[in-house]
C-alpha cells in the first residue's frame, strides 16, 4: 500500500471514529461504530491495528454500556424509585432523547433524555401506588442518573477515540 493511500486511510478511520463520538452524544450507537471500524480494519490490515487495540476498545465500549444503563438506573434507585419506575426511566430516556433531538439538536438530545427519564421514572412510580413526592424524588433521581450516564458514555467515546488515534498514528 502506498504511503499516500495509507495515509487517507488512517485519516479516514479518525474521521468516521470521532463520528462515533458525534454518535454518542447523540445517544445512538457511536461507540459501536468505533469497534466496528477499528475491528475492519484490524481483519483487513492487521499490521495497522493490532488484536489488543480492539480488544481494549471492545472492553471499552461494554463497559460505557454497563455504566450507562448502571447509572441511570442508579439515580432512580438511589431515590427510592421501584423497579417499573427504573425501567420506565431507561424507555423514557431513549424517547425523550428522541423527541429532543428534534426540537434542538445536541443540547436537546441530552435535556431531553434527561427529561423522558426524569417523566417516564415518575409515572412508573405513580402507575406502581406510590405517591407524587415519591414519584418526583425518584423521577429526579432518574434525571439525575441519565445525565451523569450520558457524560460518563461520552466520556468513553473520546477515550476510544484517542485509543484509536493512537494506535492509527502509532502504525
Amino acid at each position: 500500500m502506498s504511503n499516500i493511500m495509507l495515509w487517507v486511510m488512517l485519516a479516514l478511520i479518525l474521521v468516521i471514529n470521532a463520528g462515533g463520538v458525534v454518535l454518542t452524544i447523540f445517544q445512538l450507537p457511536g461507540i459501536w461504530l468505533i469497534l466496528l471500524v477499528t475491528g475492519l480494519v484490524y481483519l483487513w490490515q492487521p499490521q495497522i491495528v493490532g488484536f489488543e487495540a480492539v480488544l481494549v476498545l471492545a472492553i471499552l465500549a461494554i463497559g460505557g454500556e454497563v455504566l450507562e444503563f448502571w447509572l441511570a438506573a442508579r439515580g432512580a434507585a438511589k431515590a427510592g424509585g421501584s423497579t417499573r419506575a427504573a425501567a420506565c426511566a431507561m424507555i423514557g430516556a431513549v424517547v425523550g432523547a428522541m423527541v429532543g433531538t428534534i426540537v434542538f439538536p445536541v443540547v436537546g438530545t441530552i435535556v431531553g433524555g434527561c427529561l423522558g427519564a426524569g417523566l417516564a421514572s415518575y409515572l412508573g412510580d405513580r402507575w406502581a401506588g406510590r405517591t407524587h413526592e415519591q414519584a418526583a424524588k425518584s423521577g429526579g433521581g432518574a434525571a439525575t442518573g441519565k445525565f451523569w450516564a450520558t457524560l460518563m458514555k461520552v466520556a468513553v467515546a473520546i477515550v476510544m477515540w484517542i485509543v484509536s488515534a493512537v494506535v492509527v498514528f502509532w502504525s
